[in-house]
């Protein structure tokens, strides 16, 4: 897609051309650094194309928000979601389409269906083995993304069940009075769209997350799913039953058994859906970071490895303090801070990301980047 002669080794690698890639990589050209590439294990925007065909964003596009960007979606200044798709709450096939005309019209150079296998340095130098063969660069971005790693080994069973991820498209689910395991956001999606269709559903998680009071999706469900949730339809057909954590699916004569903590079984005739999360694309290369005491890698001010100089990550894993930027409108406040530390690194003046401070995307302030939350 880019015009920009390449040679190697590059300045950066981006691996991963999903939001946090592509927005990245955009920032990178922002910085002034043209020698940089994109590697794609699939497709530009592909997880976004594997949503089941139902799902839609839960963070509203608009034409403005407080932190400065055209769109609450946005991952380029000056782009919007909202203005190209006409659609308030995209469709993961929809906002794919967006990334995909952001990447050509700044020539982001993507090279898909590049698996990269696994990322080594030596004399200064990354080497980056992939399917394709090896490539050389000066810094690495992480940019994996989480949707394509779901979380599948949360208690006995659970091979049994179907993680939402792996659903193609909600009406294609054959059957009644479905289980789901997992009561946050898609959980609850996938229980909605189940009802509009006349399916029974009991829904189970082993909090509350329906009764908190904030609307902050890092914590709780979002508004745009709580206000699902009142719906006539959904309330007719679905259970909701908290504080009941799954310890165990088997197989029985009815289809299959669904046992709780407290011991409490029911039967359903269909596959437990599972809607569990995901564990991060960052667990490929656990090795090159350190990890904090959740489990997540251990950044600098900069969102750079403390173990390995010249590795940065980006968006929805990374964390700093009690800060997470798990949503687009959150992790997109570091694009700036990791393009500026590597044209530093590279004696070039980041003079233009300048503008980002002035869009309310933050250089240097952690204090002003994301909230105290847990996903």
């Amino acid at each position: 897609m880019s015009a920009v002669a390449e040679k190697e080794p590059y300045d950066a690698i981006i691996v991963g051309a999903g939001a946090a890639g592509i927005g990245i990589a955009i920032t990178l050209q922002d910085a002034g650094i043209e020698n940089f590439l994109v590697l794609e294990r699939h497709t530009l925007g592909a997880s976004f194309d594997r949503w089941p065909a139902e799902t839609r964003f839960i963070s509203p596009s608009f034409p403005t928000n407080s932190i400065g960007m055209l769109d609450i979606n946005s991952v380029a200044l000056g782009t919007s979601p909202a203005h190209a798709l006409d659609e308030e709450h995209p469709t993961g096939e929809e906002y794919a389409r967006y990334l995909r005309s952001v990447a050509e019209h700044y020539e982001v150079p993507v090279r898909q269906h590049v698996a990269v296998e696994s990322i080594g340095k030596k004399q200064g130098v990354f080497h980056l083995l992939s399917s394709q063969g090896e490539f050389r660069s000066k810094n690495v971005i992480w940019a994996g993304g989480e949707f394509q790693f779901p979380k599948l080994n949360g208690f006995v069973g659970s091979h049994l069940c179907i993680h939402t991820s792996r659903i193609s498209s909600y009406h294609s689910l054959e059957g009644d009075n479905f289980v789901i395991i997992g009561g946050y956001e898609s959980g609850v999606d996938a229980a909605y769209h189940l009802a509009l269709r006349g399916k029974r559903v009991r829904l189970f998680d082993a909090g509350h997350p329906w009764a908190s009071a904030t609307s902050d999706p890092s914590v709780a469900l979002s508004t745009y799913t709580k206000k699902r949730m009142r719906e006539e339809r959904f309330r007719a057909y679905v259970e909701l039953l908290p504080h009941a954590p799954i310890t165990n699916v088997s197989r029985s004569d009815g289809g299959f058994l669904v046992t709780t903590a407290d011991n409490h079984r029911v039967e359903t005739p269909v596959a437990p859906l599972l809607a569990g999360g995901f564990v991060g694309g960052h667990h490929l290369i656990s090795s090159l970071f350190e990890k904090r005491e959740d489990g997540f890698p251990l950044l600098n001010q900069n969102d750079e490895s403390t173990l390995t100089k010249g590795l940065f990550l980006t968006g929805p894993s990374v964390r700093h303090d009690n800060h997470v930027f798990c949503f687009i409108y959150k992790y997109r406040q570091r694009f700036a801070v990791v393009a500026k530390a590597i044209a530093t690194s590279l004696h070039l003046s980041a003079e233009d990301l300048e503008h980002y401070r002035r869009w309310g995307m933050y250089l240097d302030d952690l204090s002003c980047c994301g909230e105290e939350c847990v996903c």
